[in-house]
């Protein structure tokens, strides 16, 4: 594609400073200065969730390819980018491991508080997607029996454990929510939804608020156990009576891991680099700079509850976010743009 080419860049994408440079022209925007004027003349962009890119930021332009630093696209019009031959390329995965240690954090961390013995519990996921799967396979690891509800993947997957939603709701002592957000799963979770949930059952949510009706879920949470809550209804306007009824609640940050990030920053320059052919960057990776965020290997074959309880709270603390959250919920977007990437952890499977 010969002719040097011009990017507009998010700057708050992070380790991607420099990087086209030798290739392209480079303008780094922030997102709520990413116009209509400034990408005209553009060729690519890498943007994140708060640049909504339909006909209103791309008409007219010369935008030939998007990738989004993001796992969503809800704020990419695709029809309007397939009609105009605008390719696009979101960081599906990116965030996968981060999520996964999230959920474990939290469910090892709230049964510690409470007392509660995981001993033999089942862990219902809704969504065999690149989380769901992880959390599937991370539970087994620890020894959990595992139900997974995902049914346009039941038809083609060859496994026990894939069932019906009702069945999932009445059988798992633990539910989490994975699946993406269509018209199917839009407050999925409702009245009926957790009137068919075990009593006592812990009930978690990283995935996206927009698949809870939080009106039931406010109604139901007396008769269910621990809630956990990452993702909300009306971000970032989030139900402040909910925050207080919930057992963690943190500010959609569940996938804030750097290796997370570093996931999605090499997704997203690979794409742009193998549409425009620059192949020097076609197995891009950002450097970790700072040895204490590599990830690290945990070994928690034979470990007690406790001890993995333990473990898994030194390598990511999660009452800390809790604890920041609750100090202000109106505090959102500052505490997810100001957050300190964590470090991932992962096991030997």
């Amino acid at each position: 594609m010969g002719s040097r080419k011009r990017i507009v860049i998010d700057n708050e994408v992070p380790f991607v400073e420099g990087v086209f440079e030798p290739f392209a022209e480079v303008e780094y925007v922030p997102s709520d200065k990413i116009t209509r004027e400034v990408v005209k003349d553009a060729d690519g962009m890498i943007i994140r969730s708060r640049t909504q890119c339909d006909a209103s930021l791309l008409e007219g332009s010369s935008v030939k390819f998007i990738a989004t630093d993001t796992i969503i696209t809800s704020h990419i019009d695709l029809d309007y980018c397939s009609e105009h031959g605008i390719g696009v390329k979101n960081a599906a995965g990116c965030n996968a491991g981060g999520v996964m240690n999230y959920v474990f954090s939290a469910l090892y961390g709230v049964a510690s508080r409470q007392t509660i013995n995981l001993d033999g519990d089942t862990i219902g996921i809704i969504g065999y997607g690149h989380v769901g799967s992880l959390v599937a396979q991370m539970a087994r690891y620890l020894g959990f029996k595992v139900l997974i509800c995902d049914p346009p993947l039941a038809s083609v997957m060859n496994s026990g454990d894939f069932c019906s939603l009702d069945y999932l709701l009445k059988n798992s002592d633990i539910v989490t929510l994975h699946p993406t957000v269509d018209n199917e799963t839009r407050k999925m979770a409702d009245e009926d939804f957790f009137n068919k949930m075990k009593d006592g059952a812990m009930f978690i949510n990283t995935s996206n608020g927009e698949l809870v009706d939080e009106d039931a879920l406010k109604k139901s949470i007396p008769r269910l156990g621990p809630v956990i809550i990452d993702t909300w209804g009306h971000e970032p306007n989030v139900d402040k009576e909910l925050v207080d009824m919930v057992d963690i609640a943190t500010a959609h940050i569940a996938g804030y891991s750097y290796q997370g990030k570093q996931n999605g920053t090499a997704i997203c320059v690979r794409a742009l680099a193998r549409f425009f052919e620059y192949p020097q960057l076609y197995g891009f990776f950002p450097k970790t700079e700072i040895q204490e965020l590599e990830s690290i290997k945990l070994d928690l074959r034979g470990k007690t509850q406790g001890e993995i309880a333990a473990v898994i709270q030194y390598n990511y603390p999660i009452f800390t976010d809790d604890f920041i959250f609750r100090l202000d919920p109106g505090k959102f977007v500052e505490l997810r743009s100001n957050y300190k990437y964590r470090r991932e952890f992962y096991v030997e499977y």
